[in-house]
């Protein structure tokens, strides 16, 4: 197979669909309202208590635009959810290009949809161990696994993808789509993306930084306690 070599983008890219799973729900109600004024078209994929805030948000307007990630590709959430957005349909939908004949052929065999946006914002691991008393499996457990996957997807394919980590940047955003007609050109993108991927190293050099403090002794200690 031949290295793919991408010489053919779009400025503009409409947003249709947009995929949203967010621990921080600030400005959302504001965001979601404000993006499906823009296109009331949109398509919204979304995954467990964000997917229930978007609902309460949109009311009678969801059954047409709003889907649980689980009902679109056919995968339920895990216990715990554990897994919930790591699935091939999602990640097509965010790796694909626009002028790739084959990316558009693996689209139509599967019944996926191009994703234009995520909006993602990670589990709390630094609020968590910052908390009195935190336990390596407290910290463990926060550990975010298809949030970076999905910023990080999102933000490479900048040529095509916005990718959203910061509630603040929610008004400047609706602002350039208005004055966009709905799309964010590859500038705006490219902006988000070097945003995201700043996200991410900061949440992995946390990890990093907490696990690096612990002992083997402690580790072994939180989960031999009971024996």
């Amino acid at each position: 197979m031949g290295k793919n070599v991408v010489d053919k983008v779009d400025d503009r890219v409409k947003i249709n669909t947009l995929l949203v799973s967010v621990s921080d729900k600030s400005g959302l109600e504001e965001f979601i309202l404000g993006l499906v004024e823009l296109n009331p078209e949109i398509q919204i994929l979304s995954t467990g208590g964000t997917h229930g805030k978007i609902k309460q948000i949109l009311g009678g307007k969801a059954e047409h635009c709003l889907k649980q990630v689980s009902e679109y590709t056919g995968q339920p959430e895990t216990q715990g959810g554990l897994v919930k957005t790591l699935d091939f349909k999602i990640y097509l939908g965010l790796l694909t290009e626009t002028y790739n004949d084959a990316h558009q052929a693996d689209l139509k065999r599967t019944d996926a949809l191009a994703i234009d946006m995520v909006v993602v914002n990670l589990y709390p691991f630094s609020e968590t161990i910052a908390q009195k008393d935190v336990t390596m499996e407290d910290a463990r457990g926060n550990i975010d696994i298809g949030g970076p996957t999905m910023i990080r997807a999102s933000a490479k394919n900048f040529i095509r993808v916005a990718s959203v980590v910061d509630p603040v940047s929610y008004p400047d955003i609706l602002d350039r789509l208005k004055e966009q007609n709905g799309s964010l050109s590859l500038e705006d993108r490219f902006e988000l993306s070097k945003k995201a991927f700043e996200h991410t190293a900061v949440y992995d050099a946390n990890i990093a930084d907490f696990l690096a403090q612990q002992t083997p002794s402690q580790v072994h200690a939180c989960y031999t306690s009971g024996e």
